[in-house]
């Protein structure tokens, strides 16, 4: 094999399964090879932030590497916010990079899309990902390869990998996996132990899962864990989505004040908040109604756990679960009943405000199935805090705009399920045009414009700033030139009309633009912005 075939076989033999990227002259001889040996399917989009999107929303749903391949400077470069967002949010995205070769790095000549030196992008790249590699020796680069994707999935967190292109037809060894780590099987079963304690005396123990549960494939597990122990289920905001598909007494998901009261209080009066692989952020415990002392929670997050004072390091979260589950003695107990979400939506003539959005889907979904959704930022996340559980893929703590159209053609990409895509009208004029790449790789997302002509969120906090003006652009006009259907909808009753003709059509994506008057929020992103102000006024 050569070495551009013994990577692309590492990172299949890795859990990959797909490539999304855009070539480039560096990038040219390795995607090459990605054609020529059909090892991982490739899809091409439009501009790099799309693709560092889509591979996470691959890597994300997959609970596996997502792999984004560019090509050196004005590539990699451009993708470095995706590649942050993951790194933020914990997703196993791998990065590979074509880059200069090596006699042309020795001309002393400046290369076209170098930024101040050869190995700017190196560097800039080493505080984004968790590990990275040049393969710039054959007989190193299968040891090279082999750690930076053991990293990857270990830590559930971005690598980088670049290719020099006179590096990719040189002949190079398979990879040979890495074996896992050691685990100290007394320190686990020590903490283990202790936690079980801890929850056994507790009046009012509580589960909050996050991401990492999902990262590291543990979603059916924590569920027979927190049915076992007797324990009532929260996720927290980033971890929305997760247990979906699993029978667990998952009550809703914690957003403080933003959120539903019954929710808040279980948390917030739990003497025994048990945190399995939560991302402890200003999204998920900003807006706290009363600040919860984490001093006192159980932590089981970052490969480590913490109670108090007492921390065990190194203590990976699937063999946590592992040990908790052949210790725990099983416990009856009456969950609480789980947050009811909107739905019933009355298809009349009055104007469409988000939570009518939310009601809509709702109503979809009861009538067609679940779909994996993906969402940006911005109200549409908030709504979709609001829809009932289901696969969700969002830049929830890293707030990153122009995720949700991207990420929902991952979604289909990487498991062939029709997505919906929840998106405001000011992320969608950054990355809509992507769906264009739709028609040729059969996709056909069911996409929901939020259209206020505003960046509504922001104006939410700054109604002042006119700045937030975006203007009226005709997204369903767009919809049409791109490949797709496209319909505005005004009224409640014109918005169920239109989101049931979508379900209908298959083959061609759906938009749907809902005109929002102006003011018209969420209540959950209302409670959010009252809950940030009110902290905000006590901490000046």
């Amino acid at each position: 094999m050569n070495l551009a075939q013994t990577l692309l076989a590492a990172l299949r033999d890795h859990g990959a399964r797909e490539i999304f990227g855009i070539p480039g002259d560096f990038a040219l001889p390795f995607f090459r090879e990605i054609e020529r040996s059909r090892i991982l399917p490739l899809y091409t989009l439009s501009h790099e932030p799309a693709v560092g999107f889509a591979a996470d929303a691959a890597a994300r749903i997959h609970s596996s590497l997502g792999v984004a391949a560019v090509t050196y400077g004005a590539g990699a470069l451009n993708m470095t916010n995706p590649v942050a967002a993951a790194y933020a949010e914990k997703s196993p995205l791998v990065v590979i990079s074509g880059a200069p070769g090596k006699g042309e790095a020795a001309t002393g000549l400046l290369l076209h899309h170098q930024a101040k030196t050869i190995d700017s992008q190196f560097e800039i790249y080493r505080h984004i990902t968790c590990d990275q590699t040049r393969l710039d020796d054959a007989a190193r680069a299968p040891a090279d390869i082999a750690r930076v994707l053991a990293r990857c999935r270990r830590e559930s967190r971005p690598v980088y990998i670049e290719v020099p292109r006179d590096m990719v037809a040189v002949a190079a060894a398979p990879v040979v996996p890495l074996a896992p780590p050691a685990v100290d099987a007394e320190q686990v079963e020590a903490a283990a132990a202790e936690i079980l304690e801890r929850l056994g005396r507790a009046r009012s123990p509580v589960m909050m899962v996050g991401v990492e549960v999902r990262r590291f494939g543990l979603e059916d597990k924590v569920a027979r864990l927190a049915r076992r122990l007797g324990l009532p289920v929260v996720t927290s905001m980033l971890g929305r989505g997760l247990l979906a598909h699993a029978d667990a007494p998952l009550v809703g998901t914690y957003l403080g004040v933003a959120g539903a009261p019954e929710v808040t209080e279980l948390v917030e009066g739990s003497d025994a908040l048990l945190l399995l692989g939560v991302i402890v952020s200003d999204t998920n415990f900003g807006v706290s109604a009363r600040r919860i002392d984490f001093r006192a929670t159980i932590q089981a997050l970052d490969g480590r756990v913490a109670l108090g004072h007492h921390v065990y390091p190194e203590v990976p979260l699937g063999a946590l679960v592992d040990a908790l589950l052949a210790r725990a003695a099983p416990r009856a107990f009456a969950p609480p009943a789980p947050a009811a979400y909107p739905r019933g939506l009355a298809a009349d003539d009055a104007p469409i405000r988000p939570t009518d959005i939310a009601a809509a889907v709702n109503d979809l979904m009861a009538k067609h199935g679940r779909m994996p959704i993906a969402a940006d930022v911005g109200d549409c996340l908030f709504t979709a805090m609001d829809v009932d559980h289901t696969e969700l893929t969002a830049p929830g703590y890293y707030a990153t705009m122009g995720y949700g159209v991207p990420a929902g053609l991952g979604l289909q990409a990487a498991t062939g399920k029709r997505s919906l895509v929840l998106v405001g009208d000011g992320a969608f004029q950054m990355t809509g045009l992507e769906l264009g790449n739709a028609r040729r790789y059969g996709w056909d997302p069911i996409v929901v414009v939020f259209n206020n002509a505003s960046w509504e969120m922001l104006r939410a906090f700054q109604p002042e700033s006119a700045f937030n003006d975006l203007g009226e652009w005709d997204f369903a006009a767009v919809a049409r030139a791109l490949g797709g259907d496209g319909v505005r909808a005004r009224t409640r009753g014109e918005l169920a009309a239109a989101l049931e003709r979508a379900a209908a059509t298959r083959g061609r994506f759906q938009l749907v633009e809902a005109m929002i008057p102006r003011g018209a929020l969420s209540r959950t992103l209302a409670r959010f912005v009252d809950g940030v102000k009110r902290l905000s006024a006590k901490g000046s």
